[in-house]
């Protein structure tokens, strides 16, 4: 290319950044608006939910054992 071609296309590619920025910018900001509407929550939390249920369940059943062996005292 010519340099005076080569700084056309330059100056071309410049002019295209910004813009290209700028709607990059705008895309991630609906993205992100869009997903927080969604009430979406993070996997390290999904994880802990997940582990104190099963410990509520641990315990549940526990406590279910100890009423049954309660039940079976008293009608002895």
């Amino acid at each position: 290319m010519t340099p005076t071609l080569d700084t056309f296309v330059q100056a071309l590619k410049e002019q295209l950044a910004a813009p290209k920025a700028d709607l990059e910018h705008n895309i991630r900001a609906v993205l992100a608006e869009m997903v927080e509407k969604m009430d979406l929550v993070s996997k390290q939390e999904l994880e802990r939910q997940k582990i104190a249920l099963e410990q509520a369940n641990q315990r549940m059943n526990a406590l279910q054992q100890q009423i049954e062996s309660l039940q079976n005292q008293i009608k002895k």
